[in-house]
């Protein structure tokens, strides 16, 4: 289940807005952010800002399945000129108000499903990376340093592998056409390490196995991480085996 309470990601959600909000404060917002073309960083924080909203309402109105008809959070191409001032107190408050809501509802409970994965659990661990992954968008936009815990960074690596992968191969049909090529390796380190076999019909994550993989790829744990997400490329980690695979992989597998 990760290395994260339920509870633990909801303050995680709360901390990580608020360390996001204090490392742009006084920053140029309209810096474009190089890790999600087409936007600025201030655009950046609205997207999040946002998508907090989003889901708080969503747990607020019990809508059974998720629903995106009144999320703001792609909407954001109109928002310029602003400062971390304006944005700053938004953004705190979106973040409390979607960990209040959703501390309210039990876990398990059928709001807000996606993909049949039950609502407030899911939710509150997307959320939740999805702060942090956007804190590192910001700082490297703005350059300035970034750094994350080593369970952040566990919870993070596990959702990806157990949530994202199964939800990606649903959604985008270049990463279904890398179904029957083979076996990856990720070992992250301080993490523990990870096989995607591709070999059947879906992909299947698994922490341990015996399996020899065709390509592997090792580094830092949140290195990893963004990689994962394309926020990096792989030079600077410990690739073998079939280096094709793993960039076909990764870039069809973008979230």
């Amino acid at each position: 289940m990760g290395s994260l309470s339920y509870d633990e990601r909801l303050a995680t959600i709360v901390s990580e807005t608020s360390l996001l909000v204090s490392a742009v404060d006084g920053a140029d917002l309209s810096a474009p952010v190089p890790s999600c073309p087409g936007w600025t960083v201030n655009q950046l924080l609205r997207h999040l800002g946002y998508a907090h909203r989003w889901v708080a309402e969503m747990v607020e109105r019990r809508v059974q399945e998720t629903d995106r008809s009144f999320s703001k959070a792609h909407s954001v191409s109109g928002y310029a000129g602003e400062t971390t001032a304006e944005l700053g107190p938004w953004l705190l408050e979106g973040a409390q108000l979607l960990a209040d809501r959703m501390s309210g509802v039990r876990v398990d409970e059928p709001i807000a499903v996606m993909a049949g994965m039950a609502g407030p659990r899911f939710w509150g661990r997307r959320m939740a990376h999805e702060t942090v992954v956007h804190r590192f968008d910001a700082c490297q936009a703005l350059g300035l340093p970034f750094e994350v815990g080593e369970r952040v960074t566990c919870d993070a690596l596990w959702e990806w592998m157990t949530t994202l992968l199964p939800f990606i191969f649903t959604l985008r049909p270049e990463a279904s056409a890398l179904l029957g090529s083979g076996v990856l390796r990720f070992t992250a380190t301080g993490a523990e390490e990870w096989l995607v076999d591709l070999r059947g019909e879906a992909p299947v994550a698994l922490r341990h196995g015996e399996v020899a993989a065709d390509a592997s790829l090792s580094g830092p744990a949140f290195e990893v991480v963004l990689a994962l997400y394309q926020r990096r490329p792989v030079d600077g980690f410990e690739v073998t085996g079939d280096a094709a695979l793993l960039e076909k992989f990764l870039a069809a597998v973008r979230f």
